[in-house]
């Protein structure tokens, strides 16, 4: 695998090392000891699948605070996405900046997600599906969220926004009192 850093510390971008012949390719998707000599969290406890019907669509941006952090390592398995970072981490030099990376089924491109960095993508093309490996299960009471269209984060999604769950729509904006972070 090949580990791009990216302007969020502990992001990283991670595209296959391809050892091709005439039957195709050959490529190591994930490698615990290859994340760990990059300071990822390699562990994997979970691995969640997203289809989306619609072109346009948003999921996220989606964290979970502590004692549940997880880290993810996201990759667009069919389709394509604008995967959406923003960091969540109070202590951080890019605390509430974002960053926007293309993931799509024939770069087979990931994004490996740090915990207490938000995660959210939209959709570029009808029927996408997206798997993630997560290293944390899914702990509803330290759940977090952003909203997509909060002023204060001034994300540009590539397009507007088709579909979005309610629960989405309804994270508080970062003007608001509530608590983003622990």
């Amino acid at each position: 695998m090949e580990f791009t850093p990216t302007d969020i510390a502990g992001a990283y971008i991670v595209d296959l090392h391809r050892i091709g012949d005439e039957r195709g390719f050959f490529a190591r998707a994930f490698c615990k000891n290859e994340f760990a000599e990059h300071n990822m969290d390699g562990t994997v406890v979970q691995a969640n699948l997203s289809f989306n019907t619609t072109k346009g669509t948003v999921r996220g941006l989606h964290y979970q605070i502590a004692p549940a952090p997880e880290s993810k390592l996201v990759r667009c398995i069919r389709g394509s996405i604008v995967d959406v970072i923003v960091d969540m981490r109070p202590d951080s030099a890019t605390y509430l900046q974002h960053i926007k990376v293309e993931l799509d089924c024939e770069s087979r491109r990931a994004l490996f997600v740090p915990a207490m960095v938000a995660h959210g993508f939209q959709t570029c093309h009808d029927d996408t599906e997206v798997m993630y490996m997560v290293s944390g299960l899914y702990t509803p009471e330290c759940e977090r969220g952003l909203r997509a269209d909060d002023p204060a984060l001034g994300i540009d999604w590539p397009q507007s926004i088709s579909t979005q769950s309610e629960k989405d729509q309804q994270w508080p904006l970062l003007s608001e009192p509530e608590e983003h972070t622990p």
